[in-house]
């Protein structure tokens, strides 16, 4: 097989999110397959060292990086790759890059890791429900701070987006996108991207992971402490579910709200970790009886499902978005309304009660996940839709 030089740009996030953990496993995939991978990385740390006036800036370059732009094509002509495989261009590369790409006879490919191509915050979601207000109106997302709760940030976003839908970037620009799941595919598709184009690629898991040997001794939601990830939900389910011990690992803006409602319910039940390590996580998924996934966003796949899945532990996830893929309900996991908090308590309380049929699930997640989600089979998706990009 033919060997890359694969130019990978990304904006990696402030704080380490599972877009930067799945770029830089997909660049070592890459790199032990024999291709030679060419990074182009910016981090938005950076950001908080910028002085007002280049901050103010950034609401111009988030549309149009000139420095960006000069810097991939002075890599293009020293490296000259044969394909660019961006990720997250927010805010400090901008799509810039394409350009850059298309102007050297560089193929791109764009991974659609959310949805920040049809919405400023990148979740579809807003104000506690799924909106899809950005189609008609940009204005809508910045009349409401969609993006870090700043109008002015939005705003920057919203043009980014406005101008690049009037030059038509999305469709003339890009030679690949890949898609999370069927689900994200059809959804690009439906809002206008075109659907020749769109590749599913799900995530994978790097490295060799070995089935828990344990029953498990809690349930274990493991992500973002956020609105769209469903965790205020999951709280006031499980304060009903005394019986559950309920660990919840990671970060995010609603912390502290999560800690004062376990304080003020008198929930000693659940236990708040924080932040651990990717190591750290998996170690406790293999303890856990089951996973809790309670997303009110349209997720587009959802990682610590697959990694629970590796783990052969079953998971209890919301009925939305990619999630059915991965959770087959009944089969290795069960899936519930995500606007019904009853049913949560219900499935997790007949989880717990009957651990058998749940340790039969997550041996049927783990043959799932050997079957469907492996590095191996990962890296042959990604090579037909690079032989895609480049026939294009």
């Amino acid at each position: 097989m033919r060997k890359f030089t694969v130019l990978v740009i990304h904006n990696q996030y402030q704080q380490t999110s599972g877009e930067d953990v799945v770029v830089r496993a997909e660049m070592d995939m890459l790199r032990r397959a024999g291709h030679r991978v060419v990074p182009f990385m910016c981090e938005n740390a950076t950001i908080s060292g910028f002085s007002r006036l280049q901050k103010s800036r950034l609401a111009v370059s988030a549309t149009w990086n000139r420095r960006a732009h000069r810097q991939i094509r002075e890599i293009i002509a020293k490296e000259r790759p044969d394909i660019a495989h961006c990720h997250n261009l927010v805010p400090l590369v901008s799509p810039a890059a394409y350009d850059a790409c298309e102007s050297a006879a560089v193929p791109v490919v764009q991974t659609l890791h959310n949805y920040r191509l049809l919405c400023p915050s990148g979740t579809l979601y807003s104000q506690g429900r799924i909106c899809n207000d950005c189609a008609r109106s940009l204005r809508c997302g910045v009349a409401r701070r969609c993006y870090r709760g700043s109008r002015l940030q939005t705003a920057a976003l919203a043009m980014m987006l406005g101008v690049h839908r009037l030059r038509g970037t999305w469709s003339r620009s890009i030679a690949a996108y890949v898609a999370l799941s069927h689900f994200s595919r059809d959804y690009f598709a439906a809002a206008g991207l075109p659907a020749g184009k769109i590749h599913v690629k799900p995530n994978f898991v790097a490295g060799e992971i070995a089935p828990r040997t344990e029953p498990g001794e809690y349930a274990l939601f493991a992500g973002r402490l956020s609105p769209e990830k469903g965790v205020l939900e999951m709280v006031a389910a499980w304060q009903r579910l005394s019986h559950i011990p309920l660990v919840v690992a990671g970060d995010g803006p609603l912390r502290d709200r999560v800690a004062q409602l376990v304080r003020a319910s008198n929930c000693g039940h659940i236990n708040l970790l924080g932040q651990l390590s990717a190591h750290d996580v998996q170690a406790r998924m293999k303890r856990a009886r089951f996973l809790v996934f309670p997303s009110q966003w349209y997720e587009p796949f959802g990682m610590s499902l697959l990694e629970a899945a590796a783990c052969g532990v079953p998971s209890i996830a919301a009925r939305i978005g990619g999630v059915p893929e991965l959770v087959r309900d009944g089969q290795t996991g069960l899936l519930f309304d995500p606007q019904d908090a009853d049913e949560l308590a219900a499935k997790a309380d007949w989880a717990w009660t009957h651990p058998s049929e749940m340790a039969a699930m997550g041996s049927a997640a783990r043959n799932l996940y050997l079957q469907e989600y492996t590095p191996e089979k990962n890296y042959d998706l990604l090579m037909n839709i690079y032989g895609a990009a480049l026939s294009a």
